[in-house]
């Protein structure tokens, strides 16, 4: 029986304009995020889920809130949702990096797995982890719809893991995930297939 998983990212941070990494740093988000959240609440009325997940991180739990808030459920927080972090980078951009250690950032860039940040998580931990954290609660809402708010390098490693691409290209192949989009799984026993990747929330959708 198939169980749909709808994968989320937070609403926009007050980072987000500057595009500094938010791994492990709890930041609010700006008023165009808290936009973006009540965007997402009114299409999951539309299209009801029967739970909502979370990261543990304030971000994804206040971005959730709208849909927990139309449908009346409670949120269950996941900690291995959590996004990566992304040690000596956060907080800070990528160019600020490269004006310090360009032969890291280019090693990142070229493979952002083999190469990541220093004192960063290892992104295959992080994907198996996430990966492994979608199946516990695909396997807890069999033949479900459930919304999942996270975030997007976590996100982005996961949607590789899940659908056998190269970890090492997720970078390249999923650039972004637009905040408070949606992209539709779907699980069933091992078998996941991808339904639909960052549409906004604010697109109808049947």
């Amino acid at each position: 029986m198939n169980t749909t998983l709808l994968l989320a990212r937070h609403g926009q941070t007050v980072w987000h304009g500057e595009n500094r990494y938010a791994g492990v740093s709890d930041v609010p988000l700006t008023d165009t995020g808290y936009a973006q959240a009540e965007a997402l609440g009114r299409w999951v009325a539309a299209h009801p889920v029967t739970a909502v997940w979370t990261s543990p991180v304030s971000r994804a739990v206040v971005t959730a809130e709208p849909a927990c808030r139309a449908l009346g459920l409670t949120p269950a927080r996941e900690p291995d949702l959590r996004e990566c972090d992304f040690g000596v980078v956060e907080g800070r951009t990528l160019a600020e990096f490269a004006a310090e250690n360009p032969e890291a950032a280019q090693a990142f860039r070229a493979d952002p797995v083999a190469h990541p940040f220093p004192g960063a998580e290892d992104p295959r931990a992080a994907a198996e982890r996430g990966a492994a954290a979608l199946r516990r609660i695909a396997a807890a809402h069999e033949g479900e719809r459930v919304l999942v708010v996270a975030h997007n390098t976590l996100l982005r490693l996961v949607l590789c893991r899940l659908l056998s691409i190269p970890l090492g290209e997720y970078r390249r192949v999923l650039p972004q995930l637009r905040n408070a989009a949606v992209t539709e799984l779907r699980i069933n026993l091992n078998q996941v297939g991808l339904i639909s990747l960052n549409v906004p929330c604010d697109q109808d959708r049947t």
